[in-house]
This record gives C-alpha cells, structure tokens and sequence, in this order.
C-alpha cells in the first residue's frame, strides 16, 4: 500500500488519507480501514442516459469521481475486489446527490477515505500495510487428478492465483489418453507456479494431495526445470514441502496447516506464528485455564493486572459499527 496524502487533524483525528493498493493483502486492509458512516472518494464508471429531441434514448458508461457515505462494505477475495454501498455526498455532474450508487476498490486504483476520527488502530494498519516485507510467504498447490489450486499466503488472506482443471481418462489398456492428459495436468501446475510465485519473497512451497500425486508432479517439475533451465525452480527446490492433502479443493489447505509437522517447516513465517500461538491458547485451556482467558471481562481484568504475555483480537471486534463497542478494544490494545 502507498500512502500519497495524509491529511489528520491534530484537534480530533478527524480527515482523509489518499491510498493506492498494490497487492492483494492491501484490499484486505482497505476492507477493515472502512466503517459504517465513513466517506470513501474515488472514480467510478456511471451509465448515463441520454434522450435525444426526438425522444430516443442513448446510454454510454461514463469516467466520473464519486464521494459516498459507506453503508455496506464487502470484500470478495477471488475477484480481489472491495464493493463500496451508499448514497453521494457531493454533487456531481452525472449522479444526483443522494443517489444510491456502489463503488469498487482495486488494484493500482486510487481512494480516498475520509474519517472522522482516525484512531491508533486504523494508523497502525495503515503503517502494516505500507510495511513492504508482509508480502506472501507461503505457496500452496493443493491437487487431485485435474484438479488443482495454487493459492498465496500472506497473513491475513489466502488469495487464489490460479485453478487448474484439465479432464483426465481413465486408465485403459493400449491407450495413452490418461499419461497423455496427466502431463498436460502437471505442466499447467509447472507454468502457474513459473507464473505466480515470486521466489524472492516466497520461504516454501507447500505442495499437497492424497496418494503419490504431490511425489509424481515434484518429480515432474525437477526433470522439467533441468531440461529447460528454468532457474527459479532449480534454485529453490529445497523451498517445496511435500505435504498430505484430501483433495484439490482449496478448502483443502485447512488440514496442511493442521499438521504440526508441516507448521515446523514454516516455523519462520508470520502465518506459523499466529497458528502456534492460537494453539498454544487451545492447549492451555485444556490443561492450565488459569492461564488462558478469553471474552472482554476476564481479558481486560488480566490487563489491568498486567498478566498479559499475549493478546489475539479478531478484525471483526474493530470493524464493529458501534463505535462504543470499538472504542472499548481500542483501548485494551493501546
């Protein structure tokens, strides 16, 4: 995220700051930075329809900037998109004030949010998503016989960069449609890997599915890559992790970040981290309650206790539309 004007009072918090995303965990940010009764400024396509002296009538989508009051906010993480709902609140040569209209926040698109009153929480997500090294550490393949789903890991987001789904036979005596249609299925997973993973800033690979299918492809990819000198595979083939999964559906991930095996391998991303500590709370409830507490009452009680070694607050609880309520976890977290 970049950051091109900011814009805050003193006095109360109150103003804009000018943003512009530039990954797909940016939108994610954008999508808990936004609240109920904030304005959000931006451009935006508008049908416009024109009525000729004649009485026919022409419609043509027109470029304009739009200020709304945000009444509903949404975040679709596959199209990478957040929708934006609410009426307009300054007037404009092709929307009426007050009319109802949704703007969608994107990729390398400028927005504006203005505020009322800035607090150190939204700031301080602000400061994490300018911060360049919290890009996606993790890769993910999850596969079945056609069907596969490469996903980025970051965070706070798993983002889909590709699925792949190619029909492959059954095995039949004398024919080689089946071998035939799996090498089509393994060298689209080679090209999206090529394509979407950035081994720069990726620390491993996780590469799962049931049976010998992970071993089969990761065999593929190593000949592959040494055939056609494909550097970034044959640099960082250390960086995969072979991995058990039940399916290629993406929901399939659920059980490779459950094996605490596979959680060692990634014990240096922000993702294991959070996940080790989520169930380190887990175990502690079952075998010592006295130190875990979860719920406002019991967490602020320790906090004025100075008990505290580790606090988790879901964005839910900051993205409350009762400011009161907000305010509240605000300033447990302060």
């Amino acid at each position: 995220m970049k950051v091109f004007k900011k814009q805050i009072s003193a006095k109360d918090a109150s103003g804009s700051i000018l943003l512009l995303p530039e990954v797909p965990e940016d939108l994610w940010h954008a999508y808990n930075l936004l609240q109920e009764g904030d304005l959000v400024r931006c451009t935006t396509l508008r049908k416009v329809v024109k009525e000729s002296s004649t009485g026919s009538t022409t419609a043509k989508k027109v470029r304009t900037s739009l200020t709304i009051r945000v009444d509903k906010v949404d975040f679709d993480p596959d199209s990478l998109q957040v929708r934006i709902s609410g009426p307009n609140v300054e007037e404009s040569k092709f929307v009426k004030l007050g009319a109802h209209h949704t703007l969608t926040l994107e990729l390398d698109r400028q927005f504006s949010i203005i505020k009322e009153c800035w607090d150190q929480i939204f700031l301080d997500r602000i400061d994490e998503a300018c911060n360049p090294e919290r890009a996606a550490e993790i890769a993910a393949i999850v596969m079945q016989p056609g069907l596969a789903h490469l996903c980025l890991v970051t965070g706070s987001i798993t983002v889909t960069k590709a699925k792949i789904e190619i029909t492959i036979p059954k095995k039949r005596t004398g024919s080689s449609k089946h071998s035939s249609a799996l090498k089509r299925f393994y060298e689209a997973i080679y090209q999206s890997v090529l394509r979407h993973v950035d081994f720069k800033q990726i620390k491993c690979v996780l590469t799962a599915s049931a049976g010998y299918l992970r071993d089969d492809w990761f065999q593929y990819m190593l000949e592959q890559s040494v055939r056609r000198d494909d550097r970034p595979f044959i640099e960082n083939k250390s960086k995969f992790v072979l991995c058990k999964a039940s399916s290629g559906h993406k929901h399939a991930l659920e059980e490779v970040f459950s094996d605490p095996q596979i959680m060692e391998r990634m014990s240096d991303t922000k993702v294991a981290k959070e996940v080790k500590e989520l169930d380190r709370f887990m175990r502690l409830i079952d075998t010592d309650p006295d130190k875990a507490y979860y719920g406002y009452n019991h967490v602020s009680k320790a906090n004025e206790e100075f008990a505290i070694e580790v606090l988790m607050v879901t964005d839910d609880l900051f993205r409350s539309s009762d400011i009161a309520v907000r305010k509240k976890y605000v300033k447990l977290v302060s």
